[in-house]
């Protein structure tokens, strides 16, 4: 392993251990001597990786809005197929990946944090999740795969309903199983 890969490797080990310190006891009860303790090194070393505990959260909700943005690129499919196969996608991503399922907790918790850095509030400002859903939307209504209604409060309703589903999903202490896709595709669905 090159220097550089093992940077990078002790980079999101750190981000992994953040991230859970973040969705557990907050932002601003999450200290830096927490992340490095639960890091296994020192403070010092730590801010060799990270310039402070806000770029750290920075660079989390960095990924957690270019992730979703990513994979949605990917998906060529139109209307109500597109909101089945990024949630078969999402689904499969957050049973193998914890950090991606914990990924949407943080993200619920920074657009409420009262005091995130300034720097996250401005990634924060615009959803562009939602801005595609809309459009989808839109196109699912023209050709009449999905229901009528407002395009965002529709986005808006499925995003959070799918939201919750994984947040129960993630922090659960129980085995809440998630959902069938096209049980959640149905929020959408146009019923004849």
């Amino acid at each position: 392993m090159t220097r550089k890969e093992q940077h990078e490797k002790r980079r999101r080990e750190i981000l992994i251990v953040a991230l859970d310190l973040f969705i557990h006891k907050g932002y601003d009860a999450t200290k830096i001597q927490d992340i490095a303790q639960a890091a296994n090194m020192s403070v010092g070393l730590l801010f060799h990786y990270f310039e402070s505990k806000e770029k750290l959260y920075e660079e989390l909700v960095i990924r957690g809005k270019t992730g979703p943005q990513t994979y949605f690129s990917t998906l060529k499919e139109e209307s109500l197929d597109f909101f089945r196969t990024a949630v078969k996608g999402i689904i499969q991503f957050i049973k193998t990946e914890p950090f991606v399922a914990k990924m949407f907790v943080l993200m619920k918790q920074a657009y409420c944090n009262n005091a995130p850095p300034e720097s996250v509030k401005e990634l924060l400002i615009e959803n562009e999740s939602i801005t595609l859903s809309v459009e989808k939307i839109k196109q699912g209504q023209k050709d009449g795969t999905i229901k009528e209604g407002d395009p965002v409060a529709l986005a808006n309703l499925f995003w959070g309903a799918f939201q919750g589903i994984v947040e129960h999903f993630t922090l659960s202490i129980h085995d809440i199983p998630i959902p069938d896709s096209e049980c959640i595709v149905d929020i959408l669905r146009r019923r004849e």
